[in-house]
């Protein structure tokens, strides 16, 4: 569901992005300069215990992983394609088996204590070790991993329990992966400091300024000859809509203000003209985004546990609405997987029984209500941190007016974006939190994580003996279709339990400076990947 002429711009603005490379891979890269974007505040810096979008971008100009996905202005968004970082080739001996061969030569940022010494197997063994031991929100991607063992200065064998489809995916995953090392962890206790931001990636944190910006400066020993060609990347942290696009409209900004590099349509639209006059080269592109927003409820207490309320919920909220008050007309509406992930979300009209609850039909939700107890509705409340977007804002107040006319009176819990992540985040709340999921770029990161028993990320308490043991299969599944039959049918189970109650996503439209060369935007948090090639023609 795009509506609005069905989205012009897959056939415009498809056909622009394809038209660039042939200019900017024509052109001689030009070395320096500094690139400005704003950024945003982090929790903290340790990579492995979080999942922050805040985290995770900084940590992707700084750090490398064994494999990450292809970027360059070739690249059309939505594509994923794996390829080596700091490893340059791997195998598959057996189905629970992967070896890496390490690049020679890769180097640590030349800073205390670590002093620019050679990344070694080692590095990449305890990094993984570390992230299966502590306490953090990133192990369920990796809890496949029984063992890992440094075979030689520059080999990497891992070992898994059982066979896992998605195991390369979650080596390139920007989200988590990032290889470390060990003298950062003894002198620091974690890498939460800034500090301890020492990886072997394209460039280095110079300045940590919280609240101000972050300051990164090209790594002199980078392991890939000749990169990064900027010199200087500026992260401005300001939470100001309007001082985002007073900067913007003033040439501050080489990307959109909004992630990843786009500008919200509902800013775009009011700005647009403005913008052909006084930034003419500007570049843009739209596609489909990933984040997705839902409300997760605590489904192991009344009165969620009855599964009749939470599709009383689902049927409360009026999508259409959703996408034109916020969305400027264009969405797409999600059903237990982002519409975005074209290759494995099914569509609405495809969920089965479940497919009925993603209607707006008010009545029909106050008579599931009554029928599990609730004639009258009943009070709740709603955890929630607006991630600084006006978006997100507008939509939580839509969805408590929706869920009101339904007869839930959900008022709002707000909290602080550290105090978010450390608790709700978690599924630590009373009642329900809405807010967005991790943008991740597989479909299991959103299943696995989300839903089976007991994991960090399952927000809304799900224990699902059936829904647990099709997640496990999907996991083995390694042939794709094999694989894909057992998403189908998560994905109508979960239409027709609503654990989660997701609301439409919009569609990026992603700005940047027509002096950035060979940058294409893409979905996810790799914002070093994607400019470690790119250069400025100014």
């Amino acid at each position: 569901m795009l509506t609005r002429r069905d989205f012009l711009a897959t056939g415009a603005g498809a056909a622009a992005l394809a038209a660039r490379p042939v200019r900017a891979l024509a052109q001689t890269p030009r070395r320096g300069g500094t690139l400005s974007i704003r950024a945003w505040d982090p929790p903290h810096f340790d990579v492995s215990l979080v999942h922050a979008y805040r985290t995770h971008v900084a940590i992707s100009f700084t750090h490398s992983r064994l494999l990450r996905y292809r970027a360059g202005a070739a690249v059309k968004p939505g594509s994923l394609v794996i390829e080596g970082d700091l490893a340059e080739s791997w195998t598959q001996p057996t189905d629970t088996t992967y070896v890496f061969k390490l690049r020679r030569g890769v180097r640590f940022h030349p800073r205390p204590p670590v002093n620019g010494r050679e990344l070694t197997a080692e590095d990449v063994k305890f990094t993984f070790e570390r992230m299966l031991t502590e306490a953090g929100s990133n192990a369920s991607m990796y809890r496949a991993i029984s063992k890992v063992e440094a075979v030689d200065r520059y080999t990497v064998r891992f070992t898994l329990s059982e066979p896992f489809a998605w195991f390369l995916d979650m080596m390139a995953s920007p989200m988590a992966g990032a290889v470390v090392a060990r003298e950062c962890v003894e002198k620091w206790g974690d890498l939460k400091k800034a500090e301890a931001v020492i990886g072997t990636g394209p460039w280095m944190l110079e300045s940590y300024r919280p609240n101000v910006s972050l300051t990164m400066v090209q790594h002199p020993g980078y392991f890939v000859a000749g990169l990064p060609y900027i010199d200087r990347v500026e992260l401005s942290i300001d939470e100001d809509n309007a001082s985002r696009m007073a900067a913007f409209l003033a040439g501050r900004y080489d990307l959109g203000w909004e992630f990843p590099g786009a500008i919200n349509r509902t800013d775009w639209v009011q700005i647009k003209d403005r913008l052909r006059q006084t930034r003419p080269n500007l570049q843009t592109v739209e596609f489909a985004s990933n984040v997705v927003n839902d409300l997760a409820m605590r489904t192991d207490q009344k009165p969620w546990s009855d599964v009749r309320v939470r599709q009383a919920v689902c049927l409360a909220l009026d999508r259409k609405e959703i996408i034109e008050a916020t969305l400027e007309g264009v969405g797409n509406v999600n059903g237990p997987l982002p519409a975005a992930l074209t290759d494995w979300a099914l569509p609405i009209d495809r969920l089965g029984e479940g497919a009925k609850f993603y209607r707006h039909d008010p009545a029909e939700a106050r008579r599931l209500l009554a029928a599990a107890g609730y004639p009258s509705g009943f009070p709740a409340s709603v955890c929630f941190n607006s991630y600084g977007s006006t978006v997100l804002v507008d939509t939580m107040q839509l969805v408590l007016k929706q869920l009101k006319a339904v007869g839930i009176d959900a008022r709002l819990d707000q909290k602080e974006y550290g105090a978010y992540q450390a608790t709700c985040r978690l599924g630590k709340f009373d009642s329900t939190v809405f807010g967005p999921l991790t943008p991740f770029l597989d479909p299991d990161n959103f299943l696995f994580g989300q839903y089976y028993t007991g994991e960090p990320r399952n927000r809304s308490h799900v224990k699902d003996p059936a829904l647990d043991d099709l997640l496990v299969r999907q996991r083995r599944a390694m042939e794709v279709k094999a694989r894909r039959d057992v998403i189908n049918d998560i994905q109508r189970h979960l239409a027709r339990q609503q654990y989660y109650v997701h609301v439409p996503s919009g569609l990026y439209v992603a700005v940047w400076d027509g002096a950035l060369k060979n940058y294409a935007p893409n979905l996810g948090y790799d914002y070093g990947g994607r400019l470690v090639a790119a250069w400025l023609d100014r």
